[in-house]
This record gives C-alpha cells, sequence and structure tokens, in this order.
C-alpha cells in the first residue's frame, strides 16, 4: 500500500507542477522559480541557504534558479553582514507581480482541488504537513 501511495504523491506532484508552470507561462517563469518568490514574498528577504534549506533544494540548484531570476529581473542580490553572504531580495517588478501570480496558483489549486470538500482539503494539508516531520525534528536536533 506505501509503494502505491508515494506513487500516487508523486503522480499529483507531477500534474501540479504541469499545471503550475502552464498558469505561469505568460509571466516567464516555472514553478521552480514560483517556489523562490512565493518564499521571498512569505518570509521577506533571506540568504540563498535559508532558501535551500526552507524549499528542502539542493544549494546548487538554488543558485542557478536565483542566478536566473536576477537576470531576468525577477530578484535582487546584495551582501549580507559577512561578505560571503548574499541576501536575495524580490525586486520591485516582483513586488508588482506577486499578487496577481498568486491569483492564477491559487486558481490553479482551487481547480485540482474541486472533488475535495473543505473539511477534506484541511484533512490533505495536516496529512502532508505530517509526512517527514519528524525526520526534520531530527535533522533538527543534529
Amino acid at each position: 500500500m506505501q509503494k502505491m501511495l508515494f506513487h500516487e504523491v508523486h503522480q499529483k506532484s507531477r500534474l501540479s507542477v504541469k499545471e503550475v508552470n502552464d498558469a505561469l507561462k505568460e509571466f516567464g517563469l516555472y514553478s521552480s522559480q514560483w517556489s523562490i518568490l512565493f518564499c521571498l514574498k512569505q518570509f521577506g528577504p533571506m540568504t540563498q541557504k535559508g532558501i535551500w534549506q526552507y524549499l528542502n533544494v539542493e544549494a546548487p540548484t538554488v543558485a542557478r534558479t536565483v542566478q536566473r531570476l536576477e537576470e531576468t529581473g525577477w530578484v535582487m542580490r546584495k551582501e549580507g553582514e559577512d561578505k560571503r553572504e548574499r541576501i536575495v531580495h524580490l525586486s520591485e517588478r516582483a513586488e508588482g507581480k506577486v499578487k496577481e501570480i498568486e491569483r492564477r496558483i491559487v486558481g490553479v489549486e482551487e481547480k485540482l482541488l474541486t472533488s475535495l470538500s473543505e473539511a477534506e482539503q484541511r484533512q490533505l494539508m495536516e496529512l502532508l504537513q505530517k509526512i517527514g516531520s519528524s525526520s526534520e525534528r531530527e535533522a533538527d536536533h543534529e
């Protein structure tokens, strides 16, 4: 059962990424780029390390994605207190577009979740948040 469960989670994840990518096309963005923009919108300026740790993505992947976002005018990087540290900020362009993009993403989410009641959606969120949470707590203690 568990092998089938994670296969189904993976398949639904792939579907949601495809749908999000379709919704982001007009903005010239992909879901991985939106993840970083959303992270910055939620938490404010962050180090690249903070971004990759939060998103649970490899550091080089985040570095490449942030570089592309900077080249296309979505983010800016500034030196942190430590000269080696780079703080990533949303650009003015991103600040102006992020609400519109978020509305599109919410539309995708609503479309994908239409067959679930509000209670089922809450339950799904709670269950997804439980997955891996014990291993995250263990990693925090190391």
